[in-house]
């Protein structure tokens, strides 16, 4: 999967090169090599929420127990970190004065490396309460961070160096807040793919990496909508894929020329499709509740349906399978061919982060902090470890060279503050 994404994450290894040999192993994907021990954007370096053995993270952690390190992070956001070679990025945004920024922390330490104001002013003033003015994720391909923000009544995508430093910034359509802006961008080849919807309209946009120039753009109905595009290698191509606006819509990477379309998926979305290599999964939970197979090869078809709402955390595909957890707590393991429940088992609490698997584990973090691990077995729901962290999560963790990285809050109102933590044996 993603064999040109890795013609550029292969860069990564270098910059793991000062990290321990335990954590610099190397991973090759359709011949190309890229590091184990890094995380590199939204949902790990596959895009699906999948960590590349080996990884052992820790099972067990609080606050006295397994903390590597933690670090404060200034302002708010809900953006998930990202690990690039010796660094932990995120974004974040302050109110007084207005700003919206990238951080960078040490990877061995936690100590801030360096700060860039990549906005100053143009905060919107309204939004749903579980969004915030900094809930995109980084992309880096070694040479260059790429981030989207929302900010002035537009989303712009700019491009850091690794130090910081401002490279270009992209002004790629207009936005009308609805709910909120949270899509973050892909990597393939020498694009990033950003994508914009709202009842202002919108675009699916590929960015050259190198200029910011948009290499080709595709317009978007006037509907509010929130998910990540992604590329997945299905029904024998690679793919971009994005749902939501009531469709479920393919799209060659390189060229834009749009693979297909079918009228499927409610109009508000929030996860990012994933695929078992024959099947598009998609989700939504507005105004319709659903979850959806649609079959890959461009026929149009939807292999099977249900009502189950799994409206922000993304889902994950593995050997058959698919395994959920539902806003509400609930999740559940489906036959990806046909359906068909395998179990459901209630968690506790609001979910917003997505799943993670590492190994046989998945993890799975509520609003309030607590971490659920769980086998990643169709047989039935066997529970790990349970874990809790501060009061207040929504951003998913990152799970890298036996680590963990999580973005955690505690207190409430003006007694909320933000960490990043590193969680390690």
């Amino acid at each position: 999967m993603f064999s040109r994404t890795f013609a550029v994450l292969s860069l990564l290894s270098i910059t793991s090169a000062a990290l321990s040999a335990d954590n610099a192993a190397a991973v090759e994907v359709n011949g190309l090599h890229f590091s184990a021990a890094d995380w590199p954007m939204w949902r790990g370096p596959h895009g699906n929420g999948i960590a590349d053995a080996p990884q052992s993270p820790p099972l067990r952690w609080s606050e006295t127990e397994n903390i590597v390190w933690k670090a404060p992070i200034p302002g708010k956001g809900h953006s998930s970190p990202i690990v690039v070679g010796e660094q932990v990025i995120l974004t974040t945004a302050e109110l007084d004065p207005p700003v919206q920024a990238v951080l960078s922390f040490d990877r061995k330490t936690g100590r801030q490396r360096w700060r860039s104001d990549v906005h100053r002013g143009g905060l919107a003033t309204k939004g749903n309460i579980k969004t915030s003015h900094a809930s995109s994720t980084v992309a880096c391909d070694g040479e260059r961070l790429i981030v989207n923000f929302f900010n002035d009544g537009a989303i712009f995508t700019t491009a850091l160096d690794l130090e910081g430093k401002q490279l270009w910034q992209t002004r790629v359509s207009d936005y009308k807040l609805h709910q909120g802006f949270g899509s973050s961008p892909m990597l393939y080849d020498a694009l990033a793919f950003v994508t914009v919807d709202s009842h202002a309209g919108g675009v699916v946009a590929a960015l050259e990496r190198a200029t910011g120039d948009i290499a080709w753009q595709s317009p978007r109905p006037e509907k509010p909508n929130y998910p990540s595009a992604v590329v997945v290698h299905a029904a024998g191509r690679d793919q971009l894929v994005l749902q939501g606006c009531d469709l479920v819509s393919s799209f060659d990477p390189l060229s834009g020329r749009k693979l297909w379309e079918i009228e499927g998926a409610t109009t508000e979305c929030v996860t990012t499709l994933i695929t078992d290599g024959e099947r598009i999964f998609a989700t939504g939970g507005y105004p319709r509740k659903h979850m959806q197979a649609v079959r890959a090869d461009g026929s149009g078809e939807t292999a099977w349906e249900n009502k189950t709402e799994v409206y922000v955390p993304s889902m994950i595909a593995r050997d058959g399978y698919l395994f959920a957890v539902q806003d509400g707590g609930i999740a559940h393991c489906y036959k990806s061919d046909t359906g068909d429940e395998q179990w459901k088992a209630r968690l506790e609490g609001t979910f917003t982060a997505s799943l993670v698997l590492v190994g046989d584990n998945l993890f799975a973090t509520n609003e309030s902090g607590q971490t659920f691990i769980f086998k990643a077995s169709s047989k039935q729901f066997e529970q790990v470890a349970l874990n809790k962290l501060g009061s207040d999560v929504f951003a998913t963790p990152a799970i890298c060279g036996d680590r963990i990285y999580m973005r955690v809050a505690a207190g409430a109102g003006d007694e909320r503050r933000e960490f990043l933590y590193c969680l390690g044996e």
